[in-house]
């Protein structure tokens, strides 16, 4: 079994290349933190995968579909210090967890 993370960014929010990064560490850590997988997985190389979406309404329905499938799941909300509003959502963290059942929510999306 192969495993791996995704992160899934909004594409609408046009984002400087730092805040994306940093927002992107965020949900990478954080749905790492929720996978029972992480152990095997940080010692496997760390997998993953940066993909887009088009808005918050394609981000949430990922997140819900990825909960509903009780992957490891992070929502990231920003606080607002510096490009957006306080609680704008920004990305969503898949994983690490098998690469089929990511791949069964995530694979129709385009990497970023």
């Amino acid at each position: 079994m192969e495993l791996k993370q995704v992160i899934v960014v909004r594409d609408d929010l046009r984002l400087s290349r730092g805040k994306l990064a940093s927002q992107v560490a965020h949900a990478a850590i954080s749905a790492a933190e929720e996978s029972k997988y992480k152990d095997r997985w940080l010692n496997e190389g760390q997998k993953k995968s940066i993909l887009k979406c088009k808005n918050l309404d394609e981000l949430i329905q990922i997140y819900e579909r990825a909960k509903e499938s009780r992957l490891p799941t992070a929502l990231i909300r920003d606080q607002g210090r510096t490009e957006i509003p306080p609680g704008t959502i920004t990305c969503v963290g898949i994983g690490p967890a098998p690469e089929d059942e990511i791949d069964k929510i995530t694979g129709n999306l385009k990497l970023l």
